[in-house]
């Protein structure tokens, strides 16, 4: 009986990555998103992140991932989620509630030119919207990945690559596989001639 829910459950999954891999539409969203982040890089601008629970570690786990290194030994790309000041976010959420805490933050770090990722498996998630608008106020690119039925505001960012499915913990694990090819791929891109 488990066994089966297993099978069951890794079927699931590998139909979500068959999804992506046969839409040709979001595997050039995939791609897009390295080449703004590359381009972001290049003109020594960074990549900030947000997201809400498992989203936030998502985030965490990226900015690891580009800030110390995905499968090259060379320099550190500058990223950082938004979260990882437990003080400053907890003294933003205290004062102008948590809706518009990763704004504040972001007005805070976010430069024009800067790429701000957002993450939210179910699009709803109003705090990573108004970061979105916020950054949009700041000439900060932005990237959203979310799971279906996202905002209309998270699917009008600058890239929005939508996950087929409204199920958390699928949205999550495909989300890490988009994400570890996004930082592939851009590690590869700047450095993979070089070291």
């Amino acid at each position: 009986m488990m066994q089966h829910k297993i099978k069951t459950y890794l079927q699931a999954h590998l139909g979500i990555i068959q999804a992506i891999i046969d839409d040709e539409k979001l595997i050039n969203q995939i791609q897009n998103c390295v080449e703004v982040i590359v381009h972001a890089y290049k003109n020594s601008n960074k990549v900030l992140l947000c997201g809400n629970g498992g989203s936030a570690a998502d985030a965490a786990h990226l900015a690891g991932e580009l800030s110390g290194r995905y499968f090259l030994d060379r320099p550190a790309l500058h990223a950082e989620a938004l979260h990882v000041n437990g003080a400053a976010l907890t003294a933003v959420a205290n004062d102008y509630g948590y809706d518009n805490a990763y704004a504040r933050i972001l007005e805070s770090k976010g430069n024009s030119g800067d790429i701000i990722i957002l993450l939210s498996t179910s699009g709803q998630s109003s705090n990573v919207i108004k970061t979105k608008e916020k950054a949009q106020s700041l000439a900060i690119e932005t990237i959203s990945i979310t799971g279906q039925s996202a905002h209309q505001s998270l699917k009008s960012s600058d890239i929005h690559i939508e996950i087929p499915s409204t199920i958390t913990p699928h949205i999550q694990e495909a989300t890490m596989i988009i994400g570890h090819m996004i930082c592939e791929h851009v590690e590869a891109t700047l450095y993979g001639n070089k070291i």
